[in-house]
């Protein structure tokens, strides 16, 4: 299966963080969630792969390209909707077109006239007057008409309320229809991937976790509950992580078959939300630390 994005062993140093020999593919034709906490290395990994920063070792393609040979050609066939504005707010939509058109090769005029119909997007009105999910929505709109075939969307739907939130992954879910697009879509919002991600990557403090299919995940994970009188020091192993309560445990496994076996019917188990993965990978790895 082909791929669009391809990160192998990059690394990239900060005081005080930094990523490490992080490994990432990206597959054509599908919806890549791209998750974990602030301060994971989400922006920076982001900015990376859009050659913002330059990693201090390891490799980064697009399209099986790299950006030291072909730059413009990535470029024109990626966009980017970032969760603040990237445009000058004295500007109206219709001057923004008039500077960023010649810019693509492939800008489509139809299409932008299409998808600013489509938003509802004002063409004479100056971007100040826009509201966060219209200059999001304008963002959109200039990657679709130059036919960007990756789409990179940075916390697009951070400040957002939930029903323009839902609007916006049924634009996208409509979008990738044809499936000759992809987009990677960094979020901390895990219950927007839920509806429209068809790969999960998961990344903790600058550390490529996993990435599986959104439907595995649920299969691989299991999030249990039972009381605290059956924890000990040995079934204990069988968790990531366990947090406990007066009222009894709750912890996230791999080994859903052992828990089984171990515990028969005095536990419930159930699929854990991407959240609660987040949570107890954190909370076990802060654990580790302290062993």
């Amino acid at each position: 299966m082909e791929n669009v994005i391809e990160i192998q062993n990059v690394s990239k140093a900060f005081k005080g963080f930094k990523i490490d020999n992080l490994s990432l593919e990206v597959k054509k034709g599908f919806v890549t969630g791209f998750i974990g906490g602030n301060g994971a290395g989400k922006s920076t990994t982001i900015k990376m792969i859009m050659n913002l920063l330059s990693p201090d070792s390891g490799d980064i393609s697009l399209f099986g390209m790299n950006y030291l040979n072909n730059s413009k050609e990535i470029k024109e066939r990626i966009g980017f909707v970032y969760d603040d504005n990237i445009f000058y707010d004295g500007l109206t939509l219709k001057h923004i077109n008039k500077i960023i058109a010649p810019a693509y090769k492939q800008w489509d005029q139809k299409q932008f006239m299409y998808y600013t119909n489509l938003f509802e997007l004002p063409l004479n009105k100056k971007i100040k007057t826009f509201s966060k999910g219209m200059k999001m929505k304008a963002s959109l709109a200039i990657a679709l008409s130059h036919h960007a075939e990756l789409i990179i969307m940075d916390e697009p739907t951070s400040g957002l309320d939930p029903v323009f939130r839902r609007e916006l992954l049924d634009i996208l879910h409509h979008i990738m229809q044809d499936g000759e697009r992809s987009i990677f879509f960094s979020t901390h919002i895990t219950t927007d991937l839920d509806r429209i991600a068809d790969y999960i990557a998961f990344i903790q403090d600058g550390q490529h976790i996993f990435t599986k299919d959104i439907y595995a995940i649920g299969e691989d994970y299991a999030l249990v509950k039972g009381p605290l009188d059956l924890l000990d020091s040995d079934t204990e192993r069988e968790f990531i992580s366990v947090q406990k309560a007066n009222t009894g445990f709750e912890g996230l496994t791999e080994n859903v078959n052992s828990i089984r076996e171990l515990f028969n019917n005095e536990v419930v188990i159930e699929t854990p939300s991407l959240e609660d993965i987040m949570y107890f990978m954190k909370k076990g790895a802060r654990h580790a630390e302290f062993i």
